[in-house]
């Protein structure tokens, strides 16, 4: 199984932070953003890892990280996302990368307290279809949001209105190989971006989507609020503990 971290766009809700700079270098409490999702899939067990970047900023990525080395890794890949094409438009850069394996994909502002390996573990026994990980939260509207019938998520609405629940889709997912045939076949939504939300979406109507709730605290860390609550818990408790 192969990691990948998306860490492209513009990081505009923290301007004039990311102005002169990538938003996943920004520091959660004593270290680059960066570094919390590269050791979430390293204390997962995944040791091939893909860093997509963008933007006038990718070279500080190679100039921090290197190979890896400070994580244990023998070799860190890069790939390099041109313009704002979304999240699925990012992760379709990582089709040669995976090479046909599954994937654990892990957007770079993602902050966990418990490590992911347990749901990791359980989707490399699922071996086909998508998995994503679900937190409850006081704000769904900033988020994609399932809606749940029984055990089974039925639908994901990004950013709704009126949230059918308050479970958030955490930048976190797993998939199998199809994953980029249904990136492939995606259209732009009104954003212009190709979206995550509709590639889930994807593999739900196909009954292939499976979903486990993020153990510990989650948080995303791409507005002024969150950024500092990150840096809070991870100052008070840390992060990706097993």
């Amino acid at each position: 199984m192969k990691g990948v971290i998306l860490a492209g766009g513009l990081g505009t809700r923290l301007r004039p932070l990311t102005s002169v700079t990538n938003k996943h270098l920004l520091p959660i409490y004593d270290r680059p953003m960066i570094y919390y999702p590269i050791e979430a899939l390293v204390k997962a067990g995944i040791r091939d890892i893909l860093l997509v970047t963008g933007g006038s900023s990718a070279g500080d990525f190679l100039r921090l990280l290197g190979n890896g080395e400070e994580f244990d890794l023998q070799q860190l890949n890069y790939a390099y996302q041109k313009g704002e094409g979304g999240i699925a438009d990012a992760l379709g850069l990582a089709r040669h990368f995976a090479d046909d394996s599954p994937i654990v994909v892990i957007l770079g502002d993602n902050i966990l307290e418990r490590s992911i390996k347990p749901a990791v573990d359980a989707f490399r026994k699922q071996k086909s279809g998508g998995k994503i990980l679900l937190k409850e939260v006081h704000d769904p509207e900033r988020f994609g949001v399932a809606e749940l019938d029984g055990d089974k998520v039925v639908n994901i609405v990004e950013k709704p209105k009126d949230p059918k629940s308050n479970l958030a889709v955490t930048g976190i997912y797993m998939y199998d190989a199809q994953v980029f045939d249904y990136i492939e076949g995606l259209e732009p939504s009104e954003r212009g971006e190709l979206e995550i939300t509709d590639v889930n979406n994807m593999y739900i109507e196909r009954d292939q989507l499976t979903w486990e709730t993020v153990d510990g605290w989650w948080t995303d860390a791409g507005t002024f609020d969150s950024l500092l609550r990150a840096s809070n818990l991870v100052k008070d408790g840390g992060a990706n503990k097993d």
